[in-house]
């Protein structure tokens, strides 16, 4: 199970003053420093990327630049970061989804997240949300669990696609629930939720963002939430993990990552502009409003985290049979 890192309400938050320290910024490169990112304009990644990027260049004192390197599922991006020289002039914003899932299913990745990258500081997590469709008799995620374990290969799961977030939130709910649920897969959330809400499929593992507003709609009902603490968007909705499915995590967390052997001077320093500002309530609420909750932690920690998470991964991989498509 993933070691939780820190998180935080919007309430009661004080602003950290902007404090670059000119000495302390010099062995960075003089010239813009390049924010990759690995997927097109528009997406998570890409806006979580550039709510934070004038604040990070604005405590290092140098213009940080946000380039997106889009394709593979991050993965032409976490690549490129890797073979970057290890300067501080270029890291990357990441997903788990191509930092661990991905190798997970993978073991021919062109990177180690491991060996390739120091990781540097974790920026926010989105919980997906686990949703049924509003005819199914299960009022709660014990009833679900009751409902399933009464109905082996009954119950259908549908998915955003197969090896992708969604479809390895329904194998390890099923895994830690001891289930026989069918998986469907669908080719995107798009037309998943639309055969959820027409009664064709039974659940379904959507994001917070996406899926929030058509359970409050009453057209699919909430039963949890994937992240081990509620989400500051969705409080009244409860964990699956305090509902039934101790430990339940299954959330897209998101960090950003260094080149391996760029000096620990630099990354500590990338690191407390980071930390300070996803910090600063104005970030911290605009994260909110694009479904996630700012998330913290040492670089340690958060290499202990992304230990943790790829070590899941790839047991459940092995346990249930996945590989990449």
């Amino acid at each position: 199970m993933s070691k939780p890192l820190r998180r935080h309400l919007l309430a009661g938050l004080a602003a950290l003053p902007l404090a670059p320290v000119r000495a302390q910024v010099s062995d960075f490169p003089d010239r813009p420093l390049r924010f990759i990112v690995g997927f097109p304009p528009g997406g998570p990644n890409d806006l979580l990327t550039r709510v934070i990027a004038p604040g990070i260049g604005e405590r290092l004192g140098r213009t940080v630049v946000v380039e997106n390197k889009a394709g593979a599922n991050g993965e032409i991006a976490a690549n490129f970061t890797a073979k970057s020289p290890p300067d501080g002039s270029v890291f990357m914003l990441a997903s788990n989804g191509s930092t661990t899932v991905a190798p997970a299913l993978n073991r021919n990745m062109p990177y180690d997240v491991r060996t390739d990258f120091v990781a540097v500081a974790p920026v926010g997590i989105n919980p997906m949300l686990l949703v049924v469709r509003p005819d199914l008799p299960a009022k709660d995620i014990a009833g679900l669990l009751s409902l399933a374990r009464a109905r082996p290969g009954k119950l259908n799961g549908a998915s955003a696609g197969a090896g992708g977030a969604t479809h390895l939130a329904l194998e390890l709910f099923k895994a830690m629930g001891r289930l026989d649920i069918v998986h469907v897969p669908y080719k995107g959330g798009g037309p998943a939720m639309a055969d959820l809400m027409a009664g064709q499929v039974d659940l379904y593992f959507g994001g917070l963002s996406t899926a929030l507003p058509h359970a409050k709609a009453g057209k699919m009902r909430a039963l949890g939430q994937t992240a081990l603490e509620r989400s500051a968007a969705a409080p009244d909705i409860p964990t699956i993990s305090e509902s039934g499915l101790p430990g339940y995590e299954a959330a897209i967390s998101y960090g950003v990552f260094l080149p391996a052997g760029t000096p620990k001077a630099l990354v500590d320093r990338l690191h407390a502009a980071i930390d300070a500002t996803v910090r600063s309530p104005d970030v911290a609420k605009r994260f909110v409003e694009l479904g996630a909750d700012p998330q913290f932690g040492t670089p340690a920690e958060f290499a202990a985290y992304v230990a943790d998470d790829l070590a899941k991964w790839a047991r459940l991989a092995k346990e249930a049979g996945l590989k990449a498509e």
